[in-house]
């Protein structure tokens, strides 16, 4: 096992494409790190340059108490797991997970015992003799963890290693992965753009947007407190909603204008964030996440309301979705993945308890949890704290 450490490391390729910015990351000694961020945000090219897959620009990487820049792959003790599995057809599981040992030339009883201890913790005994093609998705990515599992590297690597996976498969292994690293204690390095798997998995995850890290935190305080819009937008599903508001602030509390309607700033926020009095009639970004509205028929918190009209129900058994419209602006986190409301579609979702009677064309009352609101710069969509 090993300590990880980017500093500042950054990735300009021939064409004069600045990838990858002053990455900054130190992935402690056994810790399971998450790199989550939307599609060509740099996520992968900062996982091949932990590899040495790519060169890196400028900057140091250090695996352990060795400066790796220079290093080749092989040198790093580093074992990668990857989206296609990358297993060789040919070979039984047994052969595919102690291949690399045979080409490390390390002996055969040694081969033998790795090869099966691994296969009993990913419970692939049974099908050691079995080829790729013969197993599910689910097993052949055992097979390619088993693979990395085998070398008893310093860090594992791995780069969106479910993506291929169908949703409930996706969500077992997911759980499998993170038990798995957890009781083998070895540093790991895991790239994802779904933030679901981001924020179960990772002891902390690291947001990245446009080549530029936005923030490192445990999963909870990302969601918490995250330190910009996009980071707000990002982590969490449905994401959050976003709103150009007007904030009045009055002794300890005062109140916010969205769109033609106003809802009170709780002493709570106020507290929370004492940089919110310098904002007094200005125009911030507000942000509200789902669970912050419910049916105000079945808000036992007495919470402040806002109406609106639905346009959408979802019904998932255990919770609605409720999809409405807020008569405010909507500002777009800048995640290019996300697919931003049309003008004159619902603009706003909520995660309503199930029992409740809203139905789609309803102007509907709902409670607006005013105590945990979200507040941005206007300017610079950072977050409003002290």
């Amino acid at each position: 096992m090993a300590t990880v450490v980017l500093d500042k490391v950054n990735k300009v390729y021939d064409n004069g494409y600045h990838a990858i910015h002053d990455l900054s990351l130190d992935i402690t000694d056994g810790e399971f790190l998450v790199l989550v961020g939307p599609s060509g945000c740099g996520k992968s090219t900062a996982l091949r340059m932990i590899a040495g897959l790519e060169t890196i620009t400028d900057g140091e990487m250090r695996i352990g108490d060795k400066v790796v820049n220079d290093v080749e792959p092989k040198d790093r003790d580093i074992a990668m797991v990857f989206q296609n599995y990358a297993l060789y057809p040919h070979m039984s599981v047994y052969d595919n997970i102690g291949f690399a040992l045979k080409l490390a030339k390390v002996p055969k009883d040694e081969i033998d015992q790795r090869v099966r201890k691994a296969a009993e913790v990913l419970e692939l005994t049974t099908y050691l003799d079995r080829k790729p093609g013969q197993l599910s998705g689910g097993q052949r990515q055992r097979v390619a963890m088993g693979r990395a599992i085998v070398r008893q590297p310093a860090a594992f690597l791995m780069d969106e290693p479910l993506s291929n996976l169908d949703a409930k498969l996706r969500v077992q292994m997911r759980a499998e992965i993170a038990a798995l690293q957890r009781d083998l204690g070895v540093t790991t390095f895991y790239v994802t753009h779904d933030q679901v798997e981001a924020m179960t998995m990772g002891d902390r995850v690291a947001v990245i947007k446009d080549g530029y890290l936005q923030q490192v935190d445990t999963p909870q305080r990302l969601y918490d407190r995250p330190n910009n819009v996009f980071v707000a937008a990002f982590i969490g599903s449905p994401s959050m909603n976003l709103y150009e508001a007007t904030v009045h602030v009055e002794g300890d509390g005062g109140s916010i204008q969205i769109g033609s309607q106003t809802v009170p700033l709780s002493p709570e926020s106020l507290k929370a964030r004492p940089a919110l009095r310098n904002y007094d009639g200005k125009s911030v970004v507000l942000g509200i996440r789902p669970e912050d509205f419910e049916d105000a028929a079945l808000d036992a918190g007495g919470h402040p309301t806002i109406t609106a009209p639905v346009a959408l129900l979802e019904a998932l058994g255990s919770e609605i979705m409720v999809h409405f419209t807020i008569d405010a602006p909507r500002v777009d986190s800048g995640d290019p993945d996300a697919v931003e409301e049309q003008s004159g579609a619902a603009n706003a979702v909520g995660r309503f308890n199930p029992r409740s009677r809203v139905r789609p064309g309803d102007a509907a009352t709902i409670a607006a949890s005013n105590e945990n609101f979200h507040f941005f710069d206007h300017d610079t969509r950072d977050a409003i704290w002290d």
